[in-house]
């Protein structure tokens, strides 16, 4: 078993998982040879919530080598945290910083899977130029769990119903502040919900009072459909809204993603769940895509 690649896009890479670190403290990392994905299943999770990434592995290294007896495939498990912290260290210094050991220009990142003892370790050799104009290498070791193949088997992607309503997400920066806005009186979940004329409204209750915000002149994408039938569109009452009731939290962790997305699309299949597609980069040649899963947090009617 052999895996190493140069960390091209070093920031990328540290967004990417930025956006799923809050969900769960292990991510499931899977090393395949034209893709790499990050995955948080629901069952470590409060309400949940899961991530199923696919990122190309053209968007983010170079010098990309894997063998494995597992059809070229790796699979990983890591503290999501000290992940992160380690991308963080690769991508440079924070501003204001000016230590005399600081990599700081012309960084050159080398992550590989290798053997410490009894332990596989996921080491990370960033080597780089300082200030001072010493050239410096900084190693970093994160001890992994090679999962076996039994075990990836039985990693599966949740089964969904087809979305009742798909609609282009406002930047999710600007959502997130309407979110945190909404926590006082979202003990009860956020009512998340849109239709196809371009409407999306967040909505609260409480005993004592009822909230809604609301956007309008959004985007409904053409996504492909299962059944393959789309000729009902005609008859369709494009103003009916289509929604799910989710944990306030969950949609919270979810907008984390705002550091990485440039494209949100939101697929509400109505009282089931709210499925979310984060990309990386534009939909057309995107380096990859973030799928969040928010379930129902009960069925119920609004």
């Amino acid at each position: 078993m052999r895996f190493r690649a140069t960390i091209e896009h070093v920031d990328t890479f540290a967004k990417i998982v930025q956006s799923v670190e809050k969900l769960q403290k292990r991510c499931t990392i899977k090393f395949a040879e034209h893709e790499m994905r990050i995955i948080c299943p629901g069952d470590a999770n409060e309400g949940g919530i899961q991530v199923w990434s696919y990122i190309k592995v053209s968007s983010l290294f170079t010098n990309y080598r894997i063998q494995s007896n597992s059809n070229n495939e790796i699979t990983i498990s890591l503290p999501s945290e000290v992940l992160l912290s380690a991308l963080r260290s690769a991508a440079g210094p924070s501003a204001g910083q000016n230590s005399s050991t600081t990599v700081a220009s012309e960084t050159e990142v080398l992550m590989k899977l290798i053997k410490k003892g009894e332990k596989s370790v996921l080491s990370f050799e960033i080597s780089g130029v300082t200030p001072m104009g010493r050239t410096i290498t900084v190693v970093q070791h994160i001890t992994v769990d090679v999962m076996r193949h039994a075990d990836v088997d039985r990693l599966k992607e949740p089964m969904c119903p087809e979305p009742d309503v798909h609609i282009l997400l406002p930047p999710l920066a600007k959502l997130r502040t309407v979110v945190d806005r909404l926590r006082p009186l979202a003990s009860d979940g956020v009512i998340f919900r849109a239709n196809h004329a371009g409407e999306l409204q967040l909505a609260v209750n409480t005993d004592n009072a009822r909230v809604e915000v609301g956007w309008g002149g959004l985007t409904n994408p053409a996504m492909s459909a299962q059944g393959g039938g789309a000729d009902d569109s005609n008859d369709r009452d494009l103003t009916q809204m289509h929604g799910v009731l989710v944990s306030h939290k969950c949609l919270n962790k979810f907008l984390n993603s705002h550091v990485v997305s440039t494209t949100t699309i939101a697929c509400i299949c109505e009282n089931h769940c709210v499925i979310l597609y984060v990309y990386i980069g534009n939909v057309a040649d995107a380096g990859g895509v973030l799928t969040y899963y928010i379930p129902a947090k009960f069925d119920d009617s609004f």
